[in-house]
């Protein structure tokens, strides 16, 4: 499912227009990404957090040559999914 048909399904369910859904769903985005990349959790309960994890540097391949590089450290944004999310997904 692509953004356009996550609006699409949002506006029938909630009975507004999808112009709204879309709107709402920028502004969500927008929150989750400045929150994350201040290092803070966003949490929502049953559904999930996104969060920031650290990587340290490591030594990896390059797959063509096979000689070895050194790969930075560097933060990324995560997802864990919920307890009830993780339950659906696994029925």
């Amino acid at each position: 499912m692509n953004k356009e048909e996550l609006v699409q399904e949002v506006a029938k369910k909630a009975k507004v227009t999808q112009k709204e859904v879309s709107e709402v769903l920028s502004v969500f985005v927008d929150v989750v990404e400045r929150t994350v990349s201040k290092g803070k959790k966003v949490t929502l309960v049953g559904f999930g957090t996104f969060e920031a994890r650290k990587r340290s540097a490591r030594t990896g391949r390059n797959p063509q040559t096979g000689k070895e590089i050194k790969i930075p450290a560097k933060t990324v944004p995560a997802f864990s999914a919920g307890k009830k999310f993780k339950e659906m997904v696994n029925k």
